[in-house]
């Protein structure tokens, strides 16, 4: 209850702070004051083409990370279950992982529709993300364990579902709260860049049309939903890992 005190403390003050920087120093045509933002945003939550855009992005962020997690976890496993590809193959993850999934937009949009290739950019962001999680859960699996299991005749079938899958199911965990704010972030450079319909693509039209105010409603709009989002991903791991130490650490404090 105290951290959640102080949070709303460093909120309020947060939101003083911007309110009078706004109206002292700023021209309201560009930075407007929160005063004039919070009713605005309270407005766009009456508009039926708010929530239509909501919908869109949050399916393209859905049907990407769906996309992400699956390719993820089983390219995890596949090249990281055997030393020797995990070695042959490190370089190459090296190289791929910094390049930004944003510099694929000029090649694929000449082959795939906008929608199409705001949910690729989710998947594949997300995807390296997920895989390199797999791959240091893996690395962590306690060797005792598994020769454990092997002396007790479990089949590699076996092995994974008792041995590996909980060893690598935290590092999920986290490649989960991590891929979230990602994901959300591309889909809204889809609206933003490529003009594909959801939230940035009404961030966007505000701009173009200069209506400041709609802009950074939208914009505040935008920021919940990525801490609801965020709050789900936490809540997701929480009961996913309920057994796990950390998980009842964290319930304790």
């Amino acid at each position: 209850m105290r951290r959640g005190w102080l949070g709303a403390l460093g909120l309020a003050g947060a939101a003083t702070a911007y309110e009078t920087l706004a109206r002292l120093f700023l021209d309201p045509a560009y930075v407007p004051p929160l005063s004039a933002v919070v009713p605005e945003a309270l407005r766009l939550l009456t508009e039926e083409r708010f929530w239509t855009a909501t919908g869109r992005t949050l399916a393209a962020v859905a049907v990407g990370l769906v996309i992400a997690l699956a390719a993820g976890i089983l390219a995890g496993f596949a090249l990281g279950s055997v030393p020797q590809v995990r070695r042959a193959t490190s370089s190459t993850l090296d190289f791929l992982r910094p390049v930004p999934s944003i510099v694929l937009i000029p090649v694929l949009v000449l082959v795939l529709d906008v929608r199409q290739i705001t949910v690729l950019l989710v998947a594949v962001s997300c995807f390296w993300i997920v895989v390199f999680q797999v791959l240091y859960g893996l690395r962590d699996v306690d060797r005792v364990a598994v020769e454990t299991a092997r002396a007790f005749r479990l089949g590699r079938l076996a092995r994974i579902v008792h041995v590996t899958w909980p060893t690598v199911l935290p590092y999920l965990g986290t490649a989960l709260r991590l891929i979230v704010s990602v994901a959300l972030a591309l889909a809204l450079t889809g609206g933003l860049v490529m003009g594909a319909a959801g939230l940035g693509e009404m961030i966007w039209s505000s701009q173009e049309s200069g209506e400041s105010t709609g802009m950074y409603a939208l914009v505040l709009l935008t920021g919940g939903l990525g801490i609801g989002l965020d709050q789900l991903a936490r809540l997701a791991e929480r009961r996913l890992l309920h057994w796990h130490v950390a998980t009842r650490r964290e319930a304790l404090a």
